[in-house]
């Protein structure tokens, strides 16, 4: 099949999907941590409940020098407070930011593991910066929200009902007239918590859109600055940050808006407790010591509801966040069995047949196989040529089910494709694609990614047969010689050359070269052209390539044309047969001859 429909950006708008509540994802991933969470909530709380009896403390001490009374016992019990409170919050802290840590760790193993299981149409939808952004700045979040946003907030309503409590013990009338002021402005800034919640969102999908647009100028980084694109693409970039910085601004200014609104209201209720404790102090209804105490709780009160607008602040990035999150892990996804190490695969060639095949990759672009059929005989080399888009790596993709068929059969070895295990499927195959991408590291790393496990004399022996051994004598530290990232360090005729022999070192039964030659000189080319046919005695090989040298000493030759086989045959018979065919082989001729052929043959 095409590309999944479900397969869709990340961070685009889409419709809603059923499935647990971003709340109910958030709180499996901290379920594990439950057992430390308690601890550390239950330390925590226990700190800050240590500071509850400072104002009853202070009281006791205020009683004291007005009785002219000793005021040691109180002081020394005040110290104790604190420094016991200290030590209990210090430890619960760090328990929680530990604990916090593990939960990123496990959702950052969790989310690579599955972008590396994501099907090939779901991550050709992506960015690389996004992806890169969910697995960096969202995860982050997730700590944070285990801390300020779950144990702080559950936490801060203990602690808040605890002053209350206390409040009301020192004077009921006064805790009447915090609580209306308090109340009155926090329904003002319950309404403010869908704006700033809707305002992270964005600001956590712009700082992805951002990671983008810079990944975009990286990965083209030499053909940015050989075009002068300097400017435009740091403009483009720069646009993307001013994006992430107004949005940035949108969550601080609500934010803001919320902290102050909160501080005002324990401000306001500060004056009118001061205005009516005074007036009741005056008449003598209530005692100096208890409006100091009184006094000192409600500024107590900063903590647990500042703790409260915090956690809900840092919930809902958790939120955002955890949605971002899981809208990754929701894209579809290969098989567990296809995922990891590859063994080499054994048995004979492989037998490859196609049977009206059809396929397209679910976007504007035309159907890319219109009812292919072509057969690839197990043993031997088969060529697939044509135009530029005719479908010839699309056959590639099909047969290591990159994508799936949308109609028609793919048979390997008379097994339909689909009952082939994944793993199994392309353990036998090698495949070495056109632009022979390398990756950073070693050498040696690269010539083993696929097959870690090979002797160093089998080693020794396709370096050689791929004329990498004059490279590797030149290197430094030769194959132990890091290449730089994406193999910066080398032409590309030597990464084609590099990605020939990791295909060898895999001893496949079907073997896929796409356009391997294109950046080789005449003396590299004849000595792989020959490595390739020697191959073709022992294993299949089919391949794709422009170049009439590559394929005229093909034992089959099929002709692509618009999503469909035009013809097939050998070399010779094809050049007298069909003119298409004809049309490309004439061409390719005169371009090695360096004159210029026009026109196509009647």
């Amino acid at each position: 099949m095409g590309a999944p429909e479900d397969a869709k950006e990340p961070g685009a708008e889409a419709p809603a999907r059923s499935g647990p509540s971003p709340l109910r994802l958030l709180l499996t991933r901290v379920r594990p941590h439950r057992g430390v969470l308690a601890r550390a909530g239950l330390l925590s709380l226990t700190g800050s409940a240590a500071g509850l009896a400072m104002p009853l403390m202070a009281k006791y001490a205020v009683d004291a020098f007005a009785a002219d009374r000793s005021p040691v016992t109180p002081l020394i019990a005040l110290t104790a407070l604190v420094l016991a409170g200290a030590c209990l919050s210090a430890y619960g802290r760090y328990l929680m930011a530990r604990t916090g840590e593990g939960v990123v760790l496990r959702a950052r193993d969790q989310l690579v593991g599955r972008i590396m299981r994501l099907k090939v149409p779901a991550v050709d939808r992506l960015t690389p910066g996004d992806l890169q952004s969910r697995v960096t700045s969202d995860t982050t979040l997730l700590r944070t929200v285990l801390s300020s946003g779950l144990v702080e907030s559950f936490n801060s309503v203990l602690m808040l009902l605890g002053t209350v409590a206390f409040m009301a013990y020192m004077d009921v009338t006064l805790l009447g007239v915090t609580l209306v002021v308090i109340v009155g402005i926090g329904a003002v800034t319950a309404l403010l918590m869908p704006r700033i919640q809707r305002a992270q969102l964005r600001a956590q999908e712009s700082v992805g859109a951002m990671g983008a647009a810079l990944d975009r100028v990286l990965q083209a980084f030499r053909t940015v600055k050989a075009s002068g694109a300097e400017e435009r693409e740091t403009a483009a970039v720069a646009e993307a940050a001013r994006h992430a910085h107004d949005r940035g601004v949108s969550v601080a200014k609500w934010s803001s808006v919320s902290d102050v609104t909160m501080m005002m209201s324990i401000q306001l209720a500060f004056l009118a407790v001061l205005g009516v404790g005074g007036a009741r102090v005056a008449s003598g209804s209530l005692d100096i010591s208890s409006l100091i105490a009184f006094l000192l709780y409600l500024f107590y009160l900063m903590g647990p509801i500042g703790g409260l607008v915090e956690g809900w602040t840092g919930l809902q990035s958790g939120l955002a966040a955890v949605r971002r999150i899981d809208e990754v892990e929701s894209l579809p996804g290969e098989p567990a069995e296809g995922f990891g190490g590859l063994k080499e695969g054994g048995g004979g060639p492989l037998r490859v047949t196609f049977q009206d095949v059809a396929f397209g990759y679910g976007d504007e672009r035309a159907p890319a196989h219109k009812g292919v059929t072509f057969e690839v005989p197990a043993g031997g080399m088969v060529a697939l040529v044509g135009p530029s888009g005719a479908g010839k790596s699309t056959v590639f993709s099909l047969l290591e089910r990159f994508y799936d068929h949308d109609g028609g059969t793919i048979t390997v070895a008379g097994r339909d494709i689909r009952d082939w295990p994944l793993g199994e499927l392309r353990a036998s195959l090698a495949y070495v694609e056109q632009d022979a991408p390398v990756l950073a590291g070693t050498l040696r790393e690269n010539l083993l990614f696929a097959a870690p496990d090979t002797p160093e004399d089998r080693l020794t022996e396709a370096v050689a047969r791929t004329r990498l051994d004059t490279l590797v004598a030149r290197l430094p530290d030769g194959l132990d010689t890091a290449v730089g990232h994406r193999g910066v360090t080398l032409s590309g005729g030597e990464r084609q050359r590099i990605a020939i022999a990791r295909a060898l070192l895999r001893r496949p039964r079907l073997l896929l070269l796409d356009e391997v030659t294109s950046q080789l000189d005449a003396v590299n080319e004849q000595a792989l052209r020959d490595v390739i046919l020697e191959l073709a005695q022992q294993t299949t090989v089919l391949v794709i390539a422009h170049r009439l040298s590559t394929v005229r000493h093909a034992d089959r030759i099929v002709v692509l044309e618009e999503g469909r086989v035009r013809t097939a045959g050998t070399h010779e018979e094809l050049i007298t047969s069909d003119d298409l065919y004809r049309e490309l082989a004439t061409t390719q001729l005169a371009a090695v001859a360096g004159t210029a052929v026009s026109g196509r043959s009647s």
